[in-house]
């Protein structure tokens, strides 16, 4: 009996010690993908099955683990537009009706593929806890699952490089396990200040098929916020920032 309980604790210390790791290097992916305050420029285009294409182009700052806002550049018909998330909250600032409404992480206020969630990303570690699956020779794989039922995807799969633990690709699922969305991470950047990491986003679902939306990163720079800058007041004031 001594013997079992032993071997029982043994398993469950192993069991501890991986998931302790895989959440590691969720947070280490994290780091490697964006400064933990910043502000960035970005591009993202919607294509359509007949090849018709939108385009959209953001300004975009973030501080900390849960703050990150978003102003609209381009088209001319979207400028001044901005949006605001505060962990799970959202919001959207419209200058016609100069004040902001709530949204949520499932809707697209740019239409696409991307959802407000996937354009108004938080760091992984911040939403999933991760778990390692059978990876490869070159890549890791990481099973996430939502910490809570407010996150916008119950499930993500995760594929690694090892080598420099960059991202390649997410799948997205429901909690019933049905494929959402798939992102795949593209064309190695040097952004400066020690950031390499992928300056494309390209992703495509087989609830829209035929469509595809990208997400391309200009420019993204260390930079400290006041928190004010992340409240509903402020949001009619982010082109100061520029």
């Amino acid at each position: 009996m001594r013997i079992l309980s032993m071997f029982i604790v043994t398993v469950l210390v192993s069991l501890i010690v991986v998931a302790q790791d895989a959440n590691r290097l969720l947070r280490e992916v994290d780091d490697n993908l964006m400064p933990e305050s910043y502000e960035a420029n970005r591009k993202l285009i919607n294509e359509e099955p007949n090849g018709s294409k939108k385009e959209f182009t953001f300004y975009t700052v973030k501080k900390g683990k849960d703050k990150i806002a978003m102003l609209y550049l381009l088209p001319a018909s979207e400028k001044g537009r901005a949006t605001l998330r505060r962990g799970e909250n959202m919001w959207l600032y419209v200058p016609s009706a100069n004040r902001p409404i709530r949204i949520t992480s499932l809707q697209s206020v740019v239409g696409g593929v991307f959802n407000n969630a996937d354009i108004m990303q938080l760091e992984y570690s911040t939403e999933y806890d991760a778990t390692y699956s059978e990876g490869t020779d070159k890549e890791y794989l990481l099973d996430l699952k939502a910490k809570n039922k407010t996150v916008a995807y119950d499930k993500l799969k995760m594929w690694i490089m090892k080598d420099k633990k960059i991202l390649r690709k997410v799948e997205a699922y429901s909690a019933s396990g049905m494929l959402i969305k798939t992102l795949e991470f593209k064309d190695d950047k040097d952004f400066g200040g020690g950031l390499m990491r992928p300056s494309v986003i390209e992703t495509y679902s087989p609830l829209y098929k035929g469509y595809r939306s990208l997400m391309i990163y200009q420019t993204i720079k260390k930079r400290q916020f006041p928190d004010e800058v992340f409240t509903l007041t402020y949001m009619n004031r982010l082109g100061a920032l520029r």
